[in-house]
C-alpha cells in the first residue's frame, strides 16, 4: 500500500464500518443466530469489538452503549421489536459450529 493510501486507510475503514452498520440496520430480518451460523459473528460480536477498540483508545464504553451504537437503538428495544425465537435447527447448527471452535 502506498503512503497516500495508507494515510487514508483509517477513514476508509471507518466508512466501511458505518456502511456495514447501515446494511445490518436495513436487514433487521436477519437474526443474530443466522449471522453466527453463516459467518461466525453477529451484531453482539461487533458491539463487543467496538467496546474493546474504544478501551484500546482509552475510552470507557460499557456494553450497552456499544450495543446501542451497533443496533442503532437500545438493545432491549431492538430485541423486543425484531428478535424472533430461534428454531431448533438454528440452535443445533449454532451448537455444532461452536464445538471445537475458538471464536471471540
Amino acid at each position: 500500500m502506498n503512503t497516500g493510501a495508507y494515510m487514508k486507510q483509517e477513514p476508509i475503514e471507518a466508512a466501511v464500518f458505518r456502511r456495514l452498520l447501515s446494511h445490518l440496520d436495513s436487514r433487521k430480518d436477519v437474526q443474530n443466530i443466522d449471522l453466527m451460523n453463516l459467518a461466525g459473528f453477529c451484531r453482539n460480536c461487533l458491539s463487543k469489538w467496538y467496546a474493546e477498540a474504544a478501551a484500546e483508545q482509552g475510552l470507557a464504553l460499557d456494553k450497552e452503549a456499544a450495543r446501542e451504537r451497533v443496533y442503532g437503538m437500545p438493545y432491549a428495544e431492538w430485541k423486543a421489536q425484531y428478535q424472533t425465537e430461534a428454531t431448533a435447527e438454528q440452535v443445533a447448527q449454532f451448537n455444532a459450529g461452536r464445538e471445537g471452535s475458538n471464536t471471540d
